[in-house]
């Protein structure tokens, strides 16, 4: 059974200034089950992706409120929500297709794209004019055991 040994949350306002923030938070908070490098950097791109769209499309560079949620489970599992109350995704599978993307200019529409690769799952749920949440989950274990709050400091 996965039982929960830490959770946060926050929320912070929908501005692109913020998404460093939310990375970071996100690293800091996962620290304690020692990642590696390339762990990190793949949890934090995947949150980046996932804030920056609510941003983006979410919101489209107006004003609102982000939340993003993130546990640890006993079993080396993380598991992070980011939710906005944005316009919502009315095609999940077409916006999840590589290259899509509702807005032009240099945006390349590989949002979902990298955060499915970078994470073990990836889960989506939106509703037109009603936001989106993006669940991402991914595993870390450094031990052939599961992890206890000893490990957390």
């Amino acid at each position: 059974m996965d039982i929960v040994i830490n959770e946060m949350s926050l929320t912070f306002s929908g501005k692109s200034m913020n998404e460093s923030f939310a990375r970071t938070a996100v690293s800091a908070f996962i620290l304690p089950l020692d990642p590696t490098i390339t762990e990190l950097a793949d949890i934090k791109t995947a949150v980046s992706e996932a804030v920056t769209n609510s941003i983006i499309h979410g919101y489209e560079y107006g004003e609102g409120q982000i939340r993003l949620d993130a546990k640890i489970y006993s079993n080396g599992k993380v598991v992070i929500k980011i939710k906005d109350k944005g316009k919502g995704i009315a095609d999940i599978k077409q916006a999840v297709e590589p290259l899509f993307s509702t807005v032009g200019g240099e945006r390349a529409g590989l949002g979902f794209t990298v955060m499915k690769t970078f994470t073990d799952n990836m889960k989506i749920s939106s509703k037109v004019n009603g936001g989106t949440t993006v669940t991402l989950e991914k595993y870390i274990i450094r031990r052939n055991r599961a992890v206890n709050d000893d490990d957390l400091g």
